[in-house]
């Protein structure tokens, strides 16, 4: 099992957002992508946040209730984002993940740069495909 790695199962084209993008325009990525978030990168791809359907939720409410003008990713975004690396092992990722770990992880690779997302589903999916091929029920 150690042998199937992250970048065997993660999506190589996620969504991803810029610090400067209007909130809005982040929203309607999200809706159209029916994703629920996505990495906020630097010119360089680099991660330096990640923007969740929740933290956009919450600036909208506050724009709409105070009438207040468009906010930027940068404004609603969580600057601390936990990444893996391509080469990590589902299993190893699969140990972590608990109930207040994040539902989709920034998948990077040496130089740090962003590749990828991996999701709570694409692990599961990995792990369900590797134990129906040991076990022979395809």
């Amino acid at each position: 099992m150690r042998s199937i790695k992250i970048k065997d199962y993660m999506n190589r084209h996620p969504l991803k957002f810029t610090r400067k993008m209007p909130v809005e325009e982040a929203v309607a990525l999200l809706v159209s992508a029916n994703q629920s978030g996505g990495p906020v990168v630097d010119q360089n791809a680099q991660v330096i946040g990640f923007l969740s359907e929740q933290d956009c939720l919450q600036m909208m409410l506050k724009g709409t209730y105070h009438n207040e003008q468009s906010a930027n990713v940068e404004d609603c975004m969580s600057a601390e984002v936990l990444t893996v690396n391509v080469d990590t092992a589902i299993v190893d990722l699969a140990q972590t993940l608990g109930s207040n770990k994040p539902k989709v992880y920034p998948v990077v690779d040496y130089e740090g740069q962003l590749v990828g997302v991996i999701s709570r589903t694409d692990v599961l999916r990995a792990i369900d495909l590797y134990q129906r091929e040991s076990h022979g029920k395809h």
